[in-house]
């Protein structure tokens, strides 16, 4: 007799990946509508509040010092009175109305706004970066979900076959036909594939919870189903030129570039505020007995006397150097990032053929061969069972080998192809 004819070998003999069944009620989420959704989800909400606030900085920065306006009442005699009359034109009173404006120098006005427009592009760049993080979360947990609705179709498959075995070895047992341990070591392994069932239940629905609120979609975790958008078993190709160009631009490489201009705009400030401001003024006075008509012209600015702003030049020569730094670290990050990914897909894509091709194919023909000298005497239950195990675990091994790379060549798109995710491609 052929394998084929014993139910639980011929589902363990599935081919990966198997294509998930969509429980009723349920609701189908491709890769792409998953990935669409993790763009505009509560975290990215938040970067955008972020770079809204930064925006508003900038329109803060372009603005020149407000002129101020003054208005005074002066010369009140509080001993002889201030006399008889009109209020505006009669009392003794010194009526004054004056306007003074700031003469910023130095640039300062560009350079704030420099630097604050610097700071919004670092906003950016973040709002980028969570995107593609809430992404990449994403595209794992989808997988993650692909993958336990794979083994939870394996799994209960196996368990229903395995209580159909162990129900014809209770019959050959009132037969005669099979001794009553080995019927109770077939009944042990249909109750530990009933509990493995559990198991896979329970897993399947923590990966829909983690990607439903990675999501953010409106339908409930338990109704969450994930299409198999398998990716293609490819590696990518990619010298180390290609990679360095990759490193910058990296959202994370260009929010810290931006913030480095940032804090050179702002050094730069910092050294104009040794260039004083000047407060041009002006007012009209108004004194009955004096004249109706008197003009003040004033001119004002501190005198940098024993301070020249070290203290504002120090700190801000100090968040230079700290945003050297930390453009460096993050650029290195970056190529380790990208280098580990890219490794990760080639090995990943090669152990996935490799079960694919390879090992599945030698578990499948050594079960086969188990089954086919047991039904002859010629082999034991005890290795017939192994030799079960070793093809149901052997199956779900390939099926993790490909959800892993799964995840690695869709991270490798999303950090270097983002724009192919996007389209559906």
């Amino acid at each position: 007799m052929s394998i084929r004819q014993f139910p639980l070998l011929a589902a363990l003999l599935l081919a990966l990946p198997a294509l998930a069944q969509t429980p009723a009620g349920g609701a189908p989420l491709s890769l792409q509508q998953a990935l669409s959704a993790a763009r505009s989800n509560l975290d990215v909400a938040l970067a955008r509040g972020a770079l809204a606030a930064a925006r508003a900085d900038v329109v803060s920065a372009d603005r020149a010092p407000l002129p101020v306006l003054t208005a005074k009442l002066g010369q009140m005699d509080a001993e002889n009175g201030i006399g008889n009359g009109h209020f505006l034109t009669e009392k003794r009173v010194d009526k004054s109305i004056g306007l003074d404006w700031t003469w910023e120098r130095g640039d300062k006005r560009a350079l704030r706004t420099l630097s604050a427009e610097r700071a919004a592009s670092a906003a950016q760049a973040d709002l980028d970066d969570i995107r593609t993080q809430q992404q990449l979360a994403t595209q794992a947990g989808f997988f993650d979900l692909l993958a336990a609705q794979e083994r939870t179709t394996q799994i209960e498959q196996i368990a229903r076959d395995a209580a159909a075995l162990a129900a014809s070895a209770r019959r050959r047992v009132q037969a005669g036909d099979l001794a009553a341990q080995d019927a109770t070591r077939i009944e042990i392994e249909a109750q530990r594939a009933a509990t493995d069932v559990q198991q896979a239940a329970l897993e399947r629905r923590r990966a829909a919870l983690a990607l439903w609120q990675s999501t953010g979609v409106s339908t409930a975790p338990e109704q969450l189903q994930a299409l198999p958008d398998w990716p293609a078993l490819d590696a990518p190709a990619l010298t180390a030129a290609g990679l360095d160009a990759l490193v910058d631009e990296r959202p994370e490489v260009r929010a810290a570039r931006a913030r480095l201009e940032s804090a050179q705009a702002a050094l730069a400030g910092s050294n104009a505020l040794k260039k004083s401001d000047i407060t041009w003024g002006t007012s009209y006075d108004h004194y009955p007995g004096t004249s109706k008509a008197l003009i003040e012209l004033r001119m004002q600015m501190p005198l940098q006397w024993g301070y020249g702003y070290q203290g504002e030049i120090a700190r801000a020569a100090s968040q230079l150097s700290l945003a050297q730094d930390a453009l460096e670290k993050v650029r290195r990050q970056a190529h380790a990032d990208l280098a580990r990914l890219r490794q990760e897909v080639l090995s990943s894509a090669e152990r996935a053929r490799t079960y694919e091709k390879d090992i599945l194919p030698s578990a499948r023909r050594v079960a086969e061969s188990a089954e086919l000298a047991y039904r002859k005497g010629a082999l034991s239950l005890t290795d017939l069972l192994d030799a079960r195990r070793t093809l149901r675990a052997t199956v779900l091994d390939g099926l993790a080998a490909r959800a892993d790379h799964a995840k690695a060549a869709t991270a490798w798109r999303l950090r270097t192809q983002p724009e192919t995710l996007a389209d559906g491609r």
